[in-house]
């Protein structure tokens, strides 16, 4: 019995008191914390695999109940042994520096791009399907992969509205437009963005990032093709027929554009994201122990404003007839509260370096001399990347790397490389290992696609892409 309860106070509290005082503002020590932290977030991930399998009636209405229920499980025992104190200072850490900001994002995105609707007959062919994966690839460096899936998403579901096969569609435009797209500058993704806040070079990624994320994208886009092609083909002269011809018996209409005014808008949000990692003007705002810079606050508003202005000068017909409705940012704005409240220890373990929970993941990316093993750095970065927020992730791995850009640019690039590499192309793991990726889904099942659970997807992801990343490591580490 006492070695079960030494166990087990090991396993809660870790070697020594999770609570390490610093200027005056409570700190977790994720050095301290046993691995037993992690259940929900692990019980989080597990409702959202199985939930949907095994009571999808259940799933469909209580979502919102089993995130509070795994929010609360962590919380709960997190103030009873780490006190008040720090509780409120890592819920309000974690909601006003990376929930909010995430989520307001999110809702610009969505609200605005579900602002243009594509009319007219569009085909759902291999060619054009790989067209618009192409697309989608191109400008999600551009406008962030998040704005390129919510601006994508529904014209290549209304093209193959009438194909039977159209999973494999979805599956890969999470791959390419909310993942690999995203690779050549800061506004792509999240870590990337990071990375410039830190001292990156703007170009950086376009130049270092621009040869790996080709090879990964001609993978996928060949093979998106070659697969796209033989179900195509497979589904027959009725089908094709359905696709290529209008309801009527008519040829298909001209394409065009409604909600063109979104467009700029878009560009207001790229703009507001930008200004906020370029303005410094050094005000901040002190909320228990909690620094809220005036530029993010900035953003935030701005993106709340272009959010309005959208609903504004968008006509409801239009956000009708484009199958719009609120369902997926509700879902995904409860069910990530849970996952960014519940990741709090994961993270802090991940910051402790060797000293953590998890120190052995973090000292695998280096020999014993201290030589940093690259490849180690581009699987450990994505593993963990799949699973966590891969913003955080990456300035793990950034700072275990030293944390000095000019380095990391320079000798070390080949290490900034690999982190970057594994931040940004192995958030397409998982459903949520990026942002966009778990909304694309919400989009096509409200859209009657039958999408894989999530350990389904892994099997897609797992059988896919990994054999890519392991070409990636041979050719580039």
């Amino acid at each position: 019995m006492r070695v079960l309860i030494a166990t087990l106070s090991f396993l809660i509290a870790g070697p020594t008191a999770a609570l390490a005082a610093g200027a005056g503002a409570p700190h977790l020590d994720g050095g301290t914390l046993g691995l037993l932290w992690v259940i929900p977030f692990a019980g989080i991930l597990l409702s959202i695999a199985i939930f949907p399998l095994l009571a999808p009636h259940f799933w469909h209405t209580h979502f919102g109940k089993v995130s509070a229920f795994w929010a609360l499980a962590f919380l709960i025992p997190f103030t009873l042994f780490q006190g008040f104190e720090l509780a409120l200072f890592e819920l309000l850490h974690v909601g006003f520096l990376e929930y909010l900001p995430f989520i307001i994002l999110l809702l610009s995105l969505f609200t605005v791009a579900g602002g243009v609707r594509v009319t007219g007959t569009l085909k759902g062919t291999p060619a054009v399907n790989t067209l618009i994966l192409l697309i989608g690839t191109l400008i999600a460096s551009w406008m962030g992969t998040t704005g390129a899936a919510m601006l994508l998403i529904r014209p290549i579901l209304k093209a193959n509205a009438e194909r039977k096969n159209k999973v494999h569609v979805v599956v890969f435009f999470i791959f390419l437009v909310a993942n690999v797209g995203g690779s050549l500058t800061p506004l792509g993704d999240p870590p990337l963005f990071l990375g410039f806040l830190k001292g990156v070079d703007f170009f950086w990624p376009t130049t270092h990032m621009f040869l790996p994320m080709v090879l990964v994208a001609t993978f996928l886009l060949v093979l998106f093709f070659a697969v796209d092609t033989f179900l195509h083909k497979r589904e027959g002269k009725s089908e094709t027929a359905a696709v290529t011809v209008a309801d009527d018996g008519e040829p298909k209409e001209k394409l065009g554009l409604e909600g063109k005014v979104n467009i700029l808008l878009l560009g207001g949000v790229i703009a507001a994201v930008l200004l906020s990692g370029i303005w410094k003007p050094g005000i901040s705002f002190t909320i228990y122990h909690v620094d809220v810079e005036l530029q993010n606050i900035a953003r935030d508003v701005l993106l709340l404003a272009i959010t309005g202005l959208s609903l504004m000068v968008t006509s409801r017909e239009n956000r009708d007839a484009n199958g719009f409705s609120w369902f997926p940012i509700v879902e995904v704005a409860k069910l990530f509260a849970a996952i960014f409240i519940t990741i709090v220890p994961a993270i802090a373990m991940l910051k402790a370096g060797t000293d953590g929970a998890m120190g052995a993941i973090v000292s695998s990316v280096s020999t014993e001399a201290g030589e940093p093993l690259n490849v180690m750095y581009f699987w450990a970065t994505g593993i963990l990347s799949s699973f966590l927020d891969n913003a955080p992730t990456y300035l793990v791995f950034f700072n275990t790397a030293g944390g000095d850009p000019v380095h990391l640019m320079g000798p070390a690039a080949e290490t900034l490389l690999a982190i970057s590499a594994g931040a940004v192309f192995m958030g397409a793991n998982t459903y949520i290992g990026n942002a966009p990726n778990f909304m694309v889904r919400a989009i096509a099942e409200e859209r009657g696609v039958a999408m894989p659970s999530f350990f389904g997807y892994m099997i897609w992801s797992c059988l896919i892409l990994m054999p890519i990343f392991v070409v990636v490591s041979l050719v580039f580490f």
